[in-house]
């Protein structure tokens, strides 16, 4: 809260004031130029402060941004400033560099690439079902309604790029069981394609933690009382 009169000395000082930042913005703005959010004047210390070169209001189209450059300590902070025509696109770029950024963050932790367009998925469910014929009992069905749920990827993928899911998958599986291990629904083709030659590449962990999560989350539920009724 900054009164008028305050802005009007601070003014006459040539001391900018930025207002209405938000709290993660003040987190972010910290990392960034080295300082520390201050709540009083009491704590105007020159350890608490950061130091830059230039803060200036740039106008950026019908907005105004503030931009600080030539940090004297800079923190390993980086800023993208997304434009578009409407707030639609906007949130659609945000999302699209959300996700990009957690491609990269998956491949700092584990430096693994493998094939995508459900390649790894079918091949799994594959051998998983060969395995399956070598069990007998409760084991067997359990390790075949596994290799059939990790189907639902290929088959979403189908439907997704407007193919028939059922003569897709049908024709990925005969192509996993004639030893193509990196065949895969090529969308742009509209046909199952070597995925690698077209470089369509995920990172190992995405498909790692989504199966280990979603069998978490199984192995949760089938534990409570009365959700998992066998009935004859």
């Amino acid at each position: 809260a900054v009164s008028d009169l305050a802005l009007h000395f601070l003014a006459k000082m040539k001391i900018m004031v930025v207002k209405d930042i938000e709290r993660e913005d003040i987190e972010f703005i910290c990392k960034s130029i080295g300082c520390r959010p201050v709540a009083s004047l009491d704590h105007f210390l020159p350890e608490n402060l950061g130091s830059a070169d230039l803060v200036e209001e740039v106008q950026t189209g019908s907005s105004k941004i503030v931009k600080i450059t030539g940090i004297a300590n800079p923190g390993k902070t980086v800023t993208v400033l997304i434009r578009g025509s409407n707030k639609l696109v906007l949130e659609e770029a945000d999302r699209s560099i959300h996700d990009a950024l957690c491609v990269i963050r998956c491949l700092v932790k584990k430096r693994a690439l493998i094939a995508g367009g459900g390649a790894p998925e079918t091949e799994l469910s594959l051998q998983l079902n060969d395995y399956a014929n070598t069990l007998t009992g409760m084991e067997q069905y359990c390790f075949r309604a596994f290799a059939e749920a990790l189907e639902v990827i290929p088959i979403t993928l189908a439907e997704n790029a407007g193919l028939n899911p059922i003569a897709t998958v049908t024709e990925l599986r005969n192509r996993h069981a004639e030893g193509e291990k990196t065949a895969g629904i090529n969308v742009r083709k509209g046909a199952i394609t070597n995925i690698l030659e077209e470089n369509v590449v995920q990172p190992l962990l995405v498909s790692t933690s989504a199966i280990h999560l979603a069998t978490e989350t199984v192995k949760s539920i089938m534990k409570i009382d009365d959700i998992v009724n066998c009935a004859r």
